[in-house]
């Protein structure tokens, strides 16, 4: 039916939305039917006077109700009824963790379809499908410290583990070299997933100085040399230094000298959470490579291409500490997706996994462009290939800013996010279509 024209005249809210609810209300009134062909995506941007972003977004919202299918250049076409009460049980996805944004030309489905089928066809098939050696078989483990080790640090499959995510290598950390009193420092925000398990161990947190540019190695300094709480010695320090979970401060190379020098004379040990440095450039050192001897480095695979593969790598000092870690990962989660892992040392063996990371990191650029188009000039903090903004707000009432677009409050028309998996074209503002908030801090990683 390619002359369908939905009637969103008396729409309220995003344009996309009414598009596609009317796509539902067309189909469940028998105005469309199951095989009929909805006009391209242009066409219909042109008779009902949007942008093609607009219906592009439309279209795949009401693929992912089960309405209609896709079928490359045959077009859209409306699904069997059967079918779309089938498609519609399948549950959302969480919009509320940090997201990488997916390319509007990933290639990573193709890539991943094609590196499982040669895995499951491969001659290590069968062992791919059992339970896995602790701490990850030492193909995988060699494959994740080669990674690691380009980024200027001591990795080897001695010292490297593999975890099922960053969350799971955290654990590890705290339950293998911390125990309960113990103090860790930390920014004075930190990532909610690290609070929780700190709780869950009874380690005590202190919240250091810090301004817009990450922690103040001054603040640890002082902790470290007065004792943070009644005197008590501080035995650890924890930090994102990329683009902070929720700050999106970036330490510099000084300070990260300082910290690793401070750490090493008070005998501190660090703690380094390091999901997005590979989104960016690479330039600054890790804590890792400056202080490798007291550095428990997390690099996570899941916030630079995808959250499905649900693995990490987690440095250890030493081998002995990477054991004690291999050991504690196995009581809690045995071990990664053996599958998943495959394709991952696949990738890396390969160079696959750096081109899907540029992919990644060419969308984040394009989505932080939109977004400096969007927000006032200094009303947020962003660096230029990271996954997330965010707003400055004193954190009462109303963040004091509003859309360059709509004049609205940026708390609420203002929901681009470069964690969504909106196509970039429509990354606007509320009052045309809607996104993941790029406000205030993720409660995720």
């Amino acid at each position: 039916m390619q002359n369908w024209l939905p009637d969103i005249r008396n729409a309220q809210g995003p344009l996309y939305l009414a598009i596609s609810a009317a796509i539902g209300r067309d189909v469940e009134e028998r105005r469309l039917n199951p095989g009929d062909r909805l006009p391209p995506q242009r066409e219909l941007a042109e008779a009902l006077g949007v942008d093609t972003g607009t219906v592009t977004r439309a279209y795949a919202e009401a693929r992912r109700q089960g309405l209609i299918d896709a079928e490359g250049r045959r077009g859209s076409f409306v699904r069997g009824k059967a079918a779309f009460d089938a498609s519609s049980q399948v549950p959302p996805f969480d919009t509320g963790m940090n997201l990488p944004p997916i390319p509007s030309s990933s290639s990573y489905a193709a890539s991943f379809a094609n590196a499982l089928q040669a895995v499951l066809e491969g001659p290590a098939a069968a062992n791919r499908l059992q339970y896995q050696p602790a701490g990850g078989a030492p193909e995988d483990r060699a494959a994740g410290a080669q990674w690691l080790a380009a980024s200027g640090m001591e990795a080897t499959e001695d010292n490297v583990i593999v975890t099922s995510g960053a969350q799971t290598a955290l654990h590890a950390v705290v339950s293998s070299v911390l125990a309960p009193g113990d103090i860790v420092c930390t920014g004075p925000f930190v990532y909610p997933g690290w609070s929780a398990i700190c709780r869950r161990h009874g380690v005590a947190i202190v919240p250091l100085g810090a301004d817009r540019h990450g922690i103040d190695p001054d603040a640890f300094a002082r902790a470290c040399e007065t004792g943070a709480v009644q005197s008590t010695p501080v035995r650890a320090i924890y930090l994102v230094p990329d683009n902070d979970n929720p700050t999106t401060a970036t330490l510099s190379e000084e300070r990260r000298r300082r910290i690793a020098e401070i750490a090493r004379r008070h005998d501190v040990l660090i703690i380094e959470d390091d999901p997005y440095s590979r989104l960016g450039s690479g330039e600054i050192p890790s804590l890792a490579a400056l202080a490798p001897e007291r550095t428990w480095h997390v690099a996570s695979l899941s916030k630079l291409v995808s959250p499905s593969l649900r693995v990490a790598y987690l440095r250890a000092p030493q081998l002995r500490d990477a054991l004690r870690l291999a050991t504690d990962t196995y009581e809690t989660t045995i071990m990664a997706p053996p599958l998943n892992l495959a394709v991952c040392t696949q990738w890396l063996n390969t160079g696959k996994w750096a081109s899907l990371v540029a992919e990644v990191r060419d969308e984040c650029l394009a989505r932080q462009a939109i977004a400096a188009g969007i927000l006032p000039h200094g009303s947020y903090e962003a660096a230029a290939r990271a996954i997330t903004c965010g707003l400055r707000w004193s954190g009462k009432g109303s963040p004091p800013i509003s859309c360059g677009r709509c004049g609205r409050s940026a708390s609420r028309s203002c929901r681009e996010s470069s964690s969504a998996s909106t196509p970039r074209p429509v990354m606007r503002c509320v009052s045309r279509s809607a996104a993941a908030p790029i406000g205030n801090a993720s409660n995720g990683r």
